[in-house]
Parts: C-alpha cells; sequence; structure tokens
C-alpha cells in the first residue's frame, strides 16, 4: 500500500495514537504533515523519527478548534505543498466528569476541539480534494461514541457527533472521489492509560474479549487500510479497534 507522492495532515500528530499514525503514513510514502497546539517538543521528536526512517515530514502547529487559524494555516500549507490528500481528524481533549458537576467550559471545550474541530479541518480540506477530485478524510471516534461512558458525557457526545458528521461528508463528497471514514478505538495503550493503576488496567482488561489493551500501531493500521487504494469503495463506514469491546 504505497502513499508515495500524497500529502497527509494528521492534527493532534505530536504524540500517542497520533504520533503512530504519522509515523504510518510516512513509512507508506506520504509527506506528512504533523500538527500540533501547545506541545512543540513532542511535535518535533515524532518529526524527528520520522526522517531518522527516511521518510518525508514537516510540523504545523495551529488550534483544530480556531476557525481562522484553522482555515489560514491548512490554505497556506496547501500553498506551501501543493496539494492536500489526506486529512486524519484526531486531535481531541478530555475533561471528564460526573455530568450533574460538570462545568459549561468543560462541555464548550471538548465539543470545539474534538467535534466542531473536525468540522473546520474537513472544510478547509475538502476545498483542495474536490478540486483534486481525489481525497480521503478519517475521523478517530471512540468506542465510547458507541457505549457510553459514566463520567464522560462531554467526550462520548463528541465522539458520537463525529459518526454523523463521517457519514454525512461521505453522502456529500462521494461524487468527488473522496471517501470520508471513521476508526473507533477502545482502550488504547497511550499515556493516558499508563496512569492508571494496575487493579484498574486489569478491571479493563475483564471487559475487553482479547483480554489486553490494544496498541496505537493497531489504530494506526486501520487509518493505513482506509487511505489506501485497497479501502477505494469504502465510505462512511466506522471500524472499530476495540479488541471485542464493542460489538
Amino acid at each position: 500500500m504505497s502513499l508515495a507522492g500524497k500529502n497527509a495532515l494528521v492534527t493532534g500528530g505530536s504524540r500517542g495514537i497520533g504520533r503512530a499514525i504519522c509515523l504510518r503514513l510516512a513509512s507508506m510514502g506520504a509527506h506528512v504533515y504533523v500538527n500540533y497546539v501547545s506541545n512543540s517538543t513532542a511535535a518535533e521528536e515524532t518529526l524527528q523519527m520520522i526522517l531518522d526512517a527516511g521518510g518525508k515530514a514537516d510540523i504545523i502547529g495551529f488550534d483544530v478548534s480556531n476557525a481562522a487559524s484553522c482555515q489560514d494555516s491548512i490554505k497556506q500549507m496547501i500553498k506551501d505543498a501543493g496539494s492536500l490528500d489526506i486529512l486524519v481528524n484526531n486531535a481531541g481533549i478530555t475533561r471528564d466528569g460526573l455530568m450533574a458537576r460538570m462545568k459549561e467550559d468543560a462541555w464548550d471545550a471538548v465539543l470545539d476541539t474534538n467535534l466542531k474541530g473536525s468540522f473546520l479541518c474537513s472544510k478547509a480540506a475538502a476545498r483542495a480534494m474536490m478540486k483534486k477530485r481525489w481525497g480521503r478524510i478519517v475521523n478517530i471516534s471512540s468506542v465510547v461514541g458507541f457505549s457510553g461512558n459514566a463520567g464522560q458525557v462531554n467526550y462520548a457526545a463528541a465522539k458520537a457527533g463525529m459518526q454523523g458528521l463521517t457519514k454525512s461528508m461521505a453522502r456529500e463528497f462521494a461524487t468527488r472521489n473522496i471517501t470520508v471514514n471513521s476508526v473507533a478505538p477502545g482502550f488504547i495503550e497511550t499515556d493516558m492509560t499508563n496512569d492508571l493503576s494496575e487493579e484498574i488496567q486489569e478491571k479493563l482488561k475483564q471487559e475487553i474479549p482479547l483480554a489486553c489493551l490494544g496498541s496505537a500501531e493497531d489504530v494506526a493500521g486501520a487509518v493505513a487500510y482506509l487511505v489506501s487504494d485497497d479501502a477505494k469503495y469504502v465510505t462512511g463506514q466506522t471500524l472499530h479497534v476495540n479488541g471485542g469491546m464493542y460489538m
């Protein structure tokens, strides 16, 4: 599966799942643009990892929830690169808490980054893709967008909203040869899950038929498939990467 000659933008690409996606797409020949909002050090690390492996990459800093910054940054990126062929909407934050105690700003922050950010980036990227009549958009959703999760009403709502966004965009852009799909990870080994106690991690594994947490590379593999020519007839779909936790 070659992506030679393709330019890919991965939002929230500086670490975790985003970093794994950047590395995977670069290994397939894509020129990857690693987006970050504040952690430039992590973005530089991801960039160096790609370059050390012989790949092509640049870093691009902007806040996906800021319409002007998002539009201007992507417009400039397309001008410099010549095209934007692949967009992976991975940027996301959490502000967990029980609904009865959740403050409005915690709700707004998560919806603005996780859902509105995906809309803004897709809108900016789609213009270039429609002109070229080729594109791949992948939204990184979550198992909790399907199952719900206590203490995450904002995060679950944003991820569930991404499903409607994915299907609607898939219908709108299909005639321009642009596919839009989503990947819904379950519990993945990241900095967030590594901070959990062994007891909590064992409880999580008991909920998963495969009895283990997934890796960021598992998610990256799913994205790699969806942006490749092997998935040219797949659009409006969700690929669940959760070890059987949700079926």
